[in-house]
């Protein structure tokens, strides 16, 4: 499992940094660039939610990845050794990106 790094603040899986959902989905079949991919995964949290009632965040996580271009797909798994998703300020899914994507088609 690759060790998961997240910027998405506002999302209600984000624990100081880590995913405290257990496994996510990196959507983007068709990714040519890393701004082509999101994390499906992604969820905003309401006002008076709290992070710490989601579960416990871990630094590693099971990544599905839809991405078929990138170099660390195999059969729909993340082969990466690290994986950071993008999206400081997302208030949805499409607002974030997989930063770990590459493109084995260059």
């Amino acid at each position: 499992m690759p060790l998961l790094v997240c910027s998405a603040q506002k999302c209600v899986y984000n624990n100081g940094m880590y995913c405290s959902k257990g496994d996510i989905q990196v959507e983007g079949a068709d990714a040519n660039a890393p701004q082509d991919t999101c994390c499906a995964s992604f969820k905003e949290r309401s006002k008076d939610q709290a992070t710490s009632s989601m579960g416990t965040p871990s630094q590693t996580i099971d990544v599905d990845c839809k991405a078929r271009h990138c170099c660390f797909n195999e059969d729909c798994k993340c082969t990466a050794n690290k994986i950071g998703i993008v999206g400081a300020a997302a208030c949805e899914c499409e607002q974030t990106e997989c930063g770990s994507f590459e493109c084995h088609c260059k």
